[in-house]
């Protein structure tokens, strides 16, 4: 009876470890790992030392330049030295402080849209609005003045208060 329960429990075991393994692979193969659940390699000053190396997959040449590495660094030339750095890190220091040269395309794409703006201002002036109203000429600024004056606005703190009715002047 014991032998008899141990099968069927350890045939139950293999079915359900066939079937979850089935679930898992989706019947497709082995499940791949995707690129973006990986730490990816970013170049930044703040961070100096990325979770990962530039170059993952190292070609022959790489290959074997890493071997010559873990020899003396003095029989190491300036030009493998560099290539040693360049598999670890994409950009040194001061390749991440040059200037992009980014602001002049802002700079032309702001002034594209102060032109444009000019230009639409210079249209509407021409074709919308209508002529300047006569109450914006000298003439009737001075008539309108006058006319102020004559009927002395404001006497106490105003116009009228800095006009000198006797000598025809602005008072002083």
């Amino acid at each position: 009876m014991a032998e008899m329960l141990a099968s069927r429990a350890l045939s139950l075991v293999g079915k359900r470890a066939i079937s979850t393994t089935v679930c898992l692979r989706g019947g497709h193969g082995v499940s791949k790992i995707e690129e973006y659940s990986l730490p990816s390699y970013i170049d930044r000053l703040d961070v100096p030392l990325p979770d990962v190396r530039y170059v993952t997959n190292l070609s022959p040449e790489q290959k074997a330049l890493k071997e010559k590495e873990k020899g003396s660094w003095a029989k190491l030339s300036i030009e493998e030295k560099m290539a040693l750095y360049r598999i670890s890190f994409e950009k040194s220091y001061a390749e991440m402080n040059k200037g992009t040269g980014e602001w002049k395309t802002i700079f032309a794409g702001i002034m594209f849209f102060v032109g444009f703006t000019g230009f639409i201002v210079a249209w509407q002036r021409k074709f919308v609005y209508g002529d300047v109203p006569q109450t914006f000429t000298s003439e009737w600024k001075e008539a309108e003045l006058q006319r102020m004056l004559d009927m002395r606005v404001n006497p106490v703190e105003g116009l009228s208060s800095k006009w000198d009715y006797e000598n025809k002047l602005w008072k002083k």
